[in-house]
């Protein structure tokens, strides 16, 4: 076997594995009835740049009007499905965080703004179809 199908046979192995940990990192804390999938339980604070746009660790360029998500592991750009209050957005993970303990998810001031959340708030979220 050559030292490239080796190496790419590696890379296969470490993305399949990576995926396995995502998922089992993921799994549910808590379940909500729902006909589209499995709704998680989190806990969600807004947060925004210091001041003017900040580019983020996904390489998103946030500003006042940026509505996306921060967290710790799911990927970049994965599409999920908030809820808060019987509100719901669509949006991205789009940086890497929270940075406050406890907290799973940090959104951005134009997203907690969408659901009309203030503060540190239990929300339900899930995988986008």
């Amino acid at each position: 076997m050559s030292i490239t199908v080796r190496a790419l046979a590696l890379a296969i192995v470490g993305v399949v594995a990576l995926v396995a940990v995502v998922v089992y990192l993921v799994r549910p804390k808590h379940h909500a009835p729902s006909s589209q999938g499995t709704w998680y339980t989190a806990l969600a604070t807004p947060y925004a740049p210091a001041t003017g746009t900040k580019t983020s660790a996904c390489g998103v360029k946030i500003g006042p009007a940026t509505e996306g998500v921060s967290h710790p592991r799911l990927p970049c750009g994965v599409r999920i499905t908030i809820e808060f209050k019987g509100r719901e957005v669509t949006t991205r993970v789009i940086d890497r965080g929270p940075t406050t303990p406890g907290h799973d998810f940090d959104l951005t001031r134009a997203l907690a703004a969408a659901l009309h959340l203030q503060g540190t708030q239990q929300i339900q979220w899930q995988f986008a179809h």
